[in-house]
């Protein structure tokens, strides 16, 4: 069913599905002081994703946002497992059900091979979160942190 997963992670998406993924990224922050990412990788070095995404979360020191309201989307290609993370400013707004059905849409596009698609539809509901609760200020906010993909091992 996933076959597509055996490509090398920088190579799994094309030139113009990773710009996609970056430019929904772009969109999703331009009217919020939130910061999203996505990070791939291969393999997933945990049982749970989540722990994972955790590490990463704050290895890419997203936990420094004036707001705490980063959220990073984690994708392990070879393991077929994802996590959505979202720092402790964000979590309070949207709660538990909030991520639970951002990573049901997720993996309905997933399960399709609508990897790019998947994405994509993610960053964008959860930059409509994002929006809701963090609006963007011209007078005080900036981009706190690169909006590229990171692809891991």
């Amino acid at each position: 069913m996933f076959s597509i997963f055996s490509q090398k992670v920088k190579h799994f998406f094309s030139p113009e599905e990773n710009q996609r993924i970056v430019d929904a990224i772009r969109e999703a922050e331009r009217l919020t002081s939130g910061e999203i990412r996505v990070y791939v990788e291969s393999r997933c070095r945990f049982v749970d994703p989540v722990d994972r995404a955790v590490e990463l979360f704050y290895g890419l020191k997203m936990e420094k946002t004036a707001l705490r309201n980063g959220v990073l989307l984690y994708i392990a290609i070879k393991d077929h497992q994802l996590a959505i993370f979202g720092d402790d400013g964000i979590h309070k707004k949207v709660g538990d059900e909030f991520w639970r059905n951002a990573v049901k849409h997720i993996l309905s596009e997933f399960n399709a091979a609508h990897f790019c698609d998947g994405i994509v539809k993610i960053v964008t509901e959860v930059g409509a979160a994002l929006r809701e609760h963090f609006p963007y200020n011209s007078n005080t906010d900036k981009n706190e942190l690169p909006d590229e993909i990171v692809f891991g091992k």
